[in-house]
């Protein structure tokens, strides 16, 4: 089980986070597929055409980043500022 957390206008849509189950070796890919997949919301908010970035245990990662059991999975618009 991989515990996902969405941040500021991912988070507005989506909520705080959940859990998904995901088959092992499965990759951050993978997840987001997952989550597309449910089509509604989740579709729209983390769409292939939507920059979508994406923090595996706290740290920045590539979608080709392994996902193991009980790791924390975060996705998050880019950031800007000034």
């Amino acid at each position: 089980m991989v515990k996902l957390r969405f941040f500021a206008s991912l988070r507005e849509k989506l909520g705080e986070g959940e859990a998904l189950a995901l088959p092992a070796g499965s990759t951050v890919a993978a997840a987001r597929e997952a989550l597309l997949a449910r089509g509604g919301i989740h579709a729209e908010a983390l769409a292939r055409n939507r920059a979508v970035r994406s923090a595996l245990n706290q740290k920045m990662c590539a979608e080709s980043a392994v996902l193991a059991d009980g790791d924390e999975l975060a996705f998050f618009p880019p950031v800007t500022g000034g």
